[in-house]
Order: C-alpha cells, then sequence, then structure tokens
C-alpha cells in the first residue's frame, strides 16, 4: 500500500472555518488516510501545525496541543540532521525552499510515493515523490514561482462597460 505524506497546510485546513470547501476536503482526506492507515507527518508538520493554528486562526495554545493528540494514528517521522544537510541540497537542486524541500525529504524518508501540499507544483517530481494538491479547488489553476504560491480564478466572460 503506497503511502501519503501530509503537509501542514492540510491539517491547518481540517481546523480553519474560514473556507469551509477547504475544510471539509481535509478533513475528508484525513479521514481517508486514517482509515487506509496510509498518513504520513513529520515532526516539522507537527511544529508548523502548532504554530499555524495558534498564530494565523489565535487557537489556544493548549486547545492547540488537544488538537494535536486527536490527530488520528500517523506514521511521524523525526527530523535528523542527515535530513537537515539532504534538505539544504535538495533546495538549491530543485529551486524549492528549504522548508519544503524538508518535507520532500521526509516523505521520501518514509518511502511515501505522493506528498499532499499546496506548496509545490503539482504532478511534479521530487526525490521519486510525487506532488499533489488535492485541495485545489476545480476553479484554481495554480503558478508555482519559488517561495510563493498564486491562486488565480478564471476571468469572468461577463463584459464590463467603462463610462
Amino acid at each position: 500500500m503506497a503511502k501519503i505524506f501530509l503537509d501542514t497546510n492540510i491539517l491547518v485546513y481540517t481546523v480553519d472555518a474560514h473556507d469551509q470547501v477547504r475544510n471539509k476536503r481535509a478533513r475528508e482526506l484525513l479521514e481517508m488516510v486514517h482509515h487506509s492507515g496510509q498518513g504520513v507527518i513529520s515532526t516539522q508538520v507537527l511544529q508548523e501545525f502548532y504554530v499555524a493554528v495558534t498564530r494565523k486562526l489565535h487557537v489556544a495554545p493548549l486547545v492547540a496541543k488537544q488538537l494535536i493528540d486527536a490527530l488520528p494514528p500517523m506514521e511521524v517521522v523525526a527530523v535528523d540532521v542527515s535530513m537537515v544537510r539532504e534538505a539544504i541540497d535538495t533546495s538549491i537542486l530543485s529551486q524549492i525552499s528549504f522548508w519544503d524541500a524538508l518535507i520532500v525529504v521526509a516523505a521520501r524518508k518514509a518511502r511515501c510515493s505522493e506528498l499532499w501540499t499546496e506548496d509545490l507544483n503539482p504532478g511534479q517530481s521530487i526525490l521519486s515523490v510525487t506532488i499533489r494538491n488535492p485541495i485545489a479547488t476545480k476553479n484554481e489553476t495554480q503558478v508555482k514561482e519559488p517561495g510563493t504560491i498564486y491562486r488565480i480564478k478564471p476571468r469572468s466572460r461577463k463584459r464590463v462597460s467603462l463610462p
């Protein structure tokens, strides 16, 4: 059975009530990997999750800790020095951020076939890990430049008349 690495943004969407569509989809994905036993995360993902939900979503620190405790059982890759060194090389060679590279390295170390994230180009393969974005809505196209992701909605065909 192929393993799937979940990036932080997938977990954050499970508690983000501001975007109901992504919240629902992230919850479905988490449930799916829980039942299949395919889910993998890393200590970096847990750290980033805590910081994101406390700083951006203003979740109380002890509630954030409870959310981490409530995550379904998944394999957790502990980041070590050799992974940091490999992530530096990967970030340079693949022209991605160090933090994204560390996620890819953790996914490879766990022998995951896929990495689910919004932060990299869907369909791209890095270190034999295929990038997927199962959260993207049908009306969005993603364009990735190093360090930035843009969501571009298709333009309306509605004509606007100028005064």
